[in-house]
């Protein structure tokens, strides 16, 4: 409740609390409000505003519009953020002024999506890191999943600059809590998806393929559990590559690759199909070279 206003309508009329009081109750009531907030009764409040020319709604917060703007906009990035249209995130992202994010637990959510923009558009490293160390510093309840999300775009960043030490340990941080988070929305869901798909992403660099595998087979796992598609296609387009790295035999790798572009066709992730076509027909021409290689062989022995 705006107090602040309502000693500032007082002053401005040249009342004291005894004459604001007058008729109305009693000046130790109207102390009590203005220097400890203890709230009159709601008739008591109403004459006394209206003896001040102000309204009743004008005590309360204005943040029922502004916040349900900001929670539409921020719905809609972490929506581009999963599916990979960091560009459209970032235009959402700019339209929102953080000085209207009053609530705690909406500021460490600007925080977390506004780090991973600024990660995948490449910004400088500093200045993504600041912006997660802005979410481990808010004390706010129920921010665990905040803070995981920090720790793993810590990692990240670690695993840009090639430092694999520090970016295990946030990674390793963030796993040993995770498998024990509770899941009861779907923005929980996603959330969750996301941390565990960019440690196995972390994993399958790190050339750690059967972790990285587990990894991307739970995050399949959470998806069929809880309906969600949207992840389906950028954990099969990662165990690809990891059969690729692996070496895996070209049909593998294939079948792989047209899971994935199933998948990315039901949710029409364009991202993901282009790296999916590109993919699929470099695999196809190595397949086809070896063949011809051993085709050439056989000929030449005969």
């Amino acid at each position: 409740m705006n107090i602040e206003l309502f000693i500032e309508a007082r002053k401005q009329l040249g009342l004291s609390q005894s004459e604001l009081s007058e008729g109305i109750c009693t000046q130790a009531t109207l102390s009590r409000f203005e220097n400890n907030g203890q709230i009159p009764a709601l008739k008591i409040l109403l004459k006394l505003c209206q003896r001040l020319h102000i309204s009743l709604g004008d005590l309360f917060p204005k943040v029922e519009v502004k916040d349900s703007e900001v929670v539409k906009a921020m719905d809609q990035i972490e929506f581009f953020l999963i599916t990979s249209e960091y560009g459209k995130a970032n235009e959402i992202l700019e339209t929102i002024d953080i000085d209207q994010v009053e609530e705690a637990q909406a500021l460490v959510r600007y925080y977390y999506l506004k780090g991973f923009i600024l990660f995948f558009t490449e910004a400088p490293v500093m200045e993504v890191m600041f912006v997660f160390d802005q979410i481990c510093m808010e004390e706010v309840s129920d921010s665990t999943i905040f803070r995981l999300l920090a720790f793993t775009g810590m990692g990240m960043i670690y695993m840009r600059e090639k430092d694999n030490r520090k970016a295990e340990f946030y990674f390793n941080k963030v796993l040993a809590q995770i498998y024990h988070y509770p899941i009861f929305k779907m923005e929980d869901t996603w959330r969750v998806l996301h941390i565990v798909f960019e440690s196995a992403v972390f994993f399958a660099w790190n050339e750690e393929l059967e972790v990285s595998n587990a990894l991307l087979h739970y995050a399949i796992t959470i998806c069929s559990d809880n309906h969600v598609t949207y992840y389906l296609a950028r954990a099969a387009l990662q165990l690809a590559k990891n059969a690729i790295t692996g070496k895996e035999d070209s049909a593998v790798i294939l079948e792989l690759i047209y899971d994935a572009r199933a998948y990315a066709k039901i949710n029409r992730n364009r991202i993901a199909l282009k790296e999916l076509a590109i993919m699929e027909k470099e695999i196809k021409e190595k397949s086809h070279d070896r063949k011809s290689q051993k085709e050439a062989t056989s000929d030449t022995r005969k």
